[in-house]
């Protein structure tokens, strides 16, 4: 496929398919609140961090997004609350003026009939080779491993740590950061925590919600926490910290 990657700023058209693009994100995925500092603003505080993709022979159809957003650090180590933390950060520099000191990887997206087809690596480069040219020196991304799903009962830092023979990651996604030239640094515990009432957690996932327990939900990566007696569910998401030098 031959791709045109732009920045939203440059083709802001091409908005309402960012959200419309078919994806393959679980429900539940989509209720982390901490979202809502991001995804409501992207294109009049983020244009030049969020990345589009178009087939040039049908350049008016969206097949991939990817997003980034800058905050400030002030340091060399990176948070135990990934995903949120980092929104949580960037909308905090804008409310005090702050200058940000590095850029991190939100997401990528691309369009399911399109995936397995080297697309993720493509953006990935894309989202490096931006975050450069805004004048950073590295890109962290809190990873979300994409084969994670299927060993919930795993912990992330022990998945994370499995490699094939090759030396690379088990892990497709992971795999992928590091051929680019990404450095796994450190496991996010509390990356992304949604939390909700049981009768949410059942209109999200389909599943009955009524025990107390750990629940094995399609797409989570670590099993959810279910509070039969008090009426509620929360999951928190672990991820793993890449970061990609940018010199």
């Amino acid at each position: 496929m031959d791709l045109q990657i732009t920045t939203l700023a440059e083709r802001p058209e091409l908005e309402p398919q960012l959200w419309t693009m078919p994806h393959s994100w679980p429900v539940f995925m989509k209720q982390d609140q901490a979202s809502d500092l991001f995804y409501p603003i992207v294109s009049a505080q983020y244009a030049e961090f969020a990345l589009v993709a178009v087939d040039r022979t049908d350049p008016g159809t969206v097949v991939a997004r990817a997003f980034s957003v800058p905050f400030v650090l002030g340091g060399d180590e990176l948070p135990d609350d990934g995903w949120d933390g980092v929104l949580w950060r960037a909308a905090e520099a804008r409310r005090r003026g702050s200058s940000p000191d590095v850029v991190s990887a939100l997401e990528i997206t691309i369009r399911p009939d399109l995936q397995g087809k080297g697309l993720s690596a493509v953006m990935l480069d894309a989202l490096r080779a931006q975050a450069a040219r805004l004048g950073f020196s590295e890109l962290i991304a809190p990873v979300r491993p994409n084969g994670k799903h299927l060993r919930p009962r795993t912990p992330m830092a022990d998945y994370a740590a499995l490699r094939r023979e090759d030396g690379l990651p088990v892990d497709p996604w992971l795999r992928v950061h590091v051929r680019a030239g990404g450095v796994i640094d450190k496991i996010a515990r509390r990356s992304m925590v949604v939390a909700g009432t049981l009768e949410e957690w059942r209109d999200w996932t389909g599943l009955p919600f009524h025990r107390t327990g750990d629940v094995e939900v399609p797409g989570a990566l670590v099993p959810v926490h279910c509070d039969a007696d008090h009426g509620f569910a929360v999951y928190v998401e672990p991820n793993v910290w890449v970061r990609h030098s940018l010199h």
